[in-house]
């Protein structure tokens, strides 16, 4: 089966992405993949306002394969995903999102490569690479953009979850609803579908040109420090195979 559904709507100005591996929708390889190539197929569509990204089943995504952090399948993971994010970033269309349920680690790291989120009364929000002994390097970029330094970090290091309504205070979450697709769809009808697309493409590139050209930097520079740093450590190391081995890590601090 497909990992993800893709489709025009509204006559053609809005571009449907949806995760289709329920009920964990993990951000794998071949996910990562399949969005980046639906981005990369519509991405010279000159009639798109917009994209909106939802997931089949009753979560938005437990995050990425924990067996493809592992050394031997990491750089090729990291390189992908990245990729993706740089292109949600960089799509001439603003991408929005809809949540359910569990939006986690690389889940929430695609989330943040849009322009909005908006999300179910229960839905969860988390960077928990920390409770396995790494890092969310996408979200290191991404989250200060959407939340003051200091409540990113707060996520960060702590691999904590948050619900919808914290989300919202803290300007995560643009906005909560019961349905939250019916409520992403309102605002693309309401605000984009009547817009001119060529200007809404201009506008696009002008509102995130500093997020543009930060993103391919630093993601360059977490990507390295993931690869060359982190994952030299015998406790990154320890933490993915705890994970996997269902035991508690134990940590030596190296």
């Amino acid at each position: 089966m497909a990992p993800l559904n893709d489709w025009l709507d509204a006559d053609g100005a809005l571009l449907r992405l949806r995760l289709a591996r329920p009920k964990a929708n993990l951000i794998d390889g071949q996910m990562i993949a399949a969005l980046h190539g639906a981005l990369v197929a519509h991405g010279t569509n000159t009639t798109l306002r917009g994209v909106l990204l939802d997931a089949e089943g009753p979560h938005f995504s437990f995050g990425a394969s924990v067996e493809e952090h592992l050394p031997a399948q990491c750089a090729q993971m990291l390189a992908g995903l990245h990729a993706l994010v740089v292109a949600m970033v960089e799509f001439p269309a603003p991408i929005v999102v809809a949540v359910r349920g569990q939006c986690l680690g690389g889940g929430l790291e695609v989330a943040l490569g849009g322009s909005w989120i908006f999300a179910a009364p229960d839905a969860q929000f988390g960077q928990p690479e920390m409770k396995l002994g790494v890092f969310a390097p996408a979200a290191s970029v991404l989250l200060p953009y959407r939340v003051n330094q200091p409540f990113a970090e707060d996520l960060l290091y702590s691999g904590r979850s948050i619900g919808a309504p914290e989300a919202e205070r803290k300007g995560l979450v643009h906005a909560v609803a019961d349905d939250p697709e019916a409520a992403a769809l309102s605002w693309f009808h309401e605000h984009l579908q009547g817009k001119s697309a060529a200007s809404v493409a201009c506008a696009t590139a002008a509102a995130r040109g500093a997020l543009r050209r930060e993103v391919r930097t630093r993601l360059a520079e977490v990507e390295r420090l993931y690869l060359d740093k982190l994952m030299a450590t015998r406790d990154a190391n320890e933490g993915l195979v705890a994970f996997l081995a269902k035991r508690k890590p134990q940590w030596e601090h190296r």
